[in-house]
This record gives C-alpha cells, structure tokens and sequence, in this order.
C-alpha cells in the first residue's frame, strides 16, 4: 500500500484527505484534541508542499437529513485556524453541491478547506456511490488518516477510494503508524508475547481470542467478560455479568486454549455496584449469590503482572474491571503500571483502554496507543479493513 511519501503531489495538487476529527465536545468547545494532533503530521506535510487540502470527516452521530448545529465541525475549523493561521484554513458549510465545488476551485496552493459533517448525508453511512463521486470530483488525490473509521464501509471510507487510482491514493502518517504496530510488529513479534484481554462482553472479543490462541505465549483474561468463561468452568459467580448464550463458546476456547489461557483466581465483588455496603476481595470459592464482580483481586494483579514483566510482546486490549469508577481501577492501574516498565513492544487498543491509560496518565509511557478501538479489534481479530482494501483495489 502506497504511503504519503510515494504520491507524486507538487504545488497545487487537490488532496481529498480524509481525517478522524470525531472530537468531544462540550458546550460547543473542545474538551480533547488528541484526533485533531494526531492529524497534524499528515496537513503540515500537504501544506508545505503547497497542496490544496480538502478535509472530510464526520462528527458524532446526526440524523443524516441535513445539518444539525450540535454536530457542526465550526469548533474544529476554529482550532485548526488556531494550529495553522486564519488565512490558510477555510471552511465550507455543506459537503456538496455549487456552491462547495466554487469554494473548491477557489483554493489556493498551501491552503485548507474543512467540508461540513459528512454524516449530515445519510448516503454517507451507506456507502451511497453517487455521494462518493460528487465527494470525489473536488481532488486528483485521496489520503486516509482516519483509523478510527476504516472498518466501516462508508462512502467517503471505501467507495471513494476505489474511485482513484492506485498511484493517487495511499494512507496517512497516523494511519501507516496504526499499522505499523498492529500489522507488521506483530507478524513476528519478540517473544514471550502476552495478550491481556478485558472489557464487558465475550461476544466482542470472541474473534480476537482466536486469532490469537496459536500466536500469543500468554492471553490473562478481566474483566466483566471473565465471568462467563469461570461460570463455564463450574465457578460461582453470584450476580456478576454473564452472557448465557456465550458459554459453550467460553468452554470451547478454554479446552483449545489450556495452557496459555489465564483468568483470575481471587475477584474484587461488591453487593451494589453504585452504593455498595461492602466492597471484598474473594477467591472464586468465596464467591456467593449476592456477590457482584468489579474488578481482579490482588493475586490475580500480582500473577498477571509478574507474566507481563516477564514479556517482550504485550497487547493491552480493555480494561480488567470498572476503571472508571476509582473504587473499583486498581486491577486496571496495576495491570498498566506493569506495561511501562517492561523493555518491549507494548500496545494498547483504543476505546476504553486508550481511555484508561489517559485516566491514570501514562501515555507516554507506552510504545502505541491506537487511535481506533474498532478499527484496531478487527485487526488484532485477523480481520481486513474496507478502508485498507480500498487503498490497495485498482
């Protein structure tokens, strides 16, 4: 797949450059700017070379019947006058039609246009080819560096790529680091190799276990999703979350899995989650009826934490317990903390997990952070991306 480097861009060139700038907001301002740093590289490299920059990117989740104030990208065209200069960001208040197209050909060399949400269009979300060929008449070239989307098949993701040729379309800096770490490090990753696998459902990650069953040294298993595969197993687990449906699945994966599937053998459990009355750390023969699973007990941090010390490898992919609530992080905390002190490869998916790293501020202290939870668990699952496939289709 070509990358920004290999396009034969020079001054002047329309650059279709799609981008990630799905941001928080609160009272109409920006409360992150991570996506809109992480897409800093891939402009600055446009605009040096005197491109003219056309930005697309969605918003939240509007309707799709046309413009919706609360999911305007105006706060985005704001910051990125802030970052570039008010002279060289404009912005247009549509995605298509004339008067779009005039504001297109108006662009001069060095400059950026920031089209409206491109979900306002319903044809956006279902890959509609119309849409993608109105989006694809204002460029000569397309570049992907929105991560968080390339496993959605939408217009502006998948059909207007496959409208360029292959020598005028590649991915963008974010989006080659992406895959960087979740493609090529881990063909052959340095060994011992450990996945640490939580979050709330079985039925998210059944495909990511799979894959990496004949792969990883180690998989240690949290998380609400855990109590599914002890409830197959014959464990007590009192009224912690269990998908029914998903325990023969559980059991089938663990008979595969013997040796190298890890899960917890002590379990922090409260009665209330919100207001609890008491807050315990049991063994799984402690566990009763009343018992709900909030987090891994501390055995269990001391047991995942000495394997992952001991890896080259790791992959962090949801967290182990509630983190979000402080009475309830430490077996994620911990679970981290261990990951910054090893001299390896350590990776962490985005989503929850990415929010977790943020929340105890230790971003810097691992190797890859992805920007797409989504995006990065199909591809930790072995899975291809639209997004990817369209890049490299003639």
């Amino acid at each position: 797949m070509n990358t920004i480097k290999t396009l034969s861009l020079k001054s002047e060139s329309r650059v279709l450059l799609r981008v990630d700038f799905n941001v928080p907001l609160k009272d109409g301002k920006i409360t992150d700017t991570r996506r809109i740093d992480a897409a800093l590289p891939t402009i600055n490299y446009l605009l040096k070379k005197k491109c003219r920059v056309i930005v697309l990117s969605h918003l939240g989740r509007p309707k799709g019947i046309g413009f919706e104030p609360d999911f305007s990208l105006l706060p985005i065209f704001e910051k990125l006058q802030d970052y570039l200069g008010k002279s060289r960001v404009k912005y247009a208040d549509d995605v298509i039609g004339e008067k779009v197209a005039k504001t297109v050909n108006e662009l001069q060399s060095g400059e950026l246009l920031l089209l409206e949400n491109l979900r306002f269009y319903k044809e956006e979300k279902s890959n509609d080819l119309d849409f993608a060929k109105k989006l694809a008449s204002y460029g000569e070239y397309y570049i992907n560096n929105a991560f968080g989307v390339m496993h959605r098949k939408h217009s502006s993701v998948y059909n207007l790529p496959l409208l360029f040729p292959v020598p005028n379309k590649c991915c963008g800096y974010l989006v080659e680091k992406e895959l960087l770490f979740l493609v090529d490090k881990l063909k052959e990753p340095d060994k011992p190799y450990a996945i640490i696998i939580g979050g709330a459902k079985i039925a998210d990650k059944i495909d990511l276990i799979k894959n990496m069953l004949p792969k990883a040294d180690n998989i240690l298993i949290g998380g609400g999703m855990v109590f599914t595969f002890l409830k197959a197993i014959g464990n007590n687990i009192g009224r912690s979350l269990l998908e029914k449906d998903k325990i023969d699945i559980a059991n089938e994966i663990l008979n595969r899995g013997k040796e190298k599937i890890i899960l917890p053998n002590d379990i922090v459990v409260v009665d209330d989650i919100t207001n609890p009355t008491y807050i315990l750390t049991k063994f799984l023969d402690q566990i009763d009826e009343k018992d709900i699973g909030v987090d891994i007990g501390k055995e269990t941090i001391n047991k995942f934490s000495e394997i992952v010390s001991h890896s080259k490898t790791i992959i962090f992919n949801g967290p182990m317990g509630i983190f979000e609530d402080e009475r309830y992080e430490r077996g994620t905390k911990k679970i981290i903390e261990a990951m910054t002190k090893v001299k390896g490869t350590t990776i962490v998916g985005g989503g929850d997990s990415a929010a977790a790293v943020k929340k105890f501020k230790m971003e810097n202290k691992i190797n890859h952070i992805s920007t797409g939870g989504g995006a990065s668990l199909e591809l930790l699952s072995g899975n291809n991306l639209p997004g990817i496939c369209a890049l490299e289709e003639k």
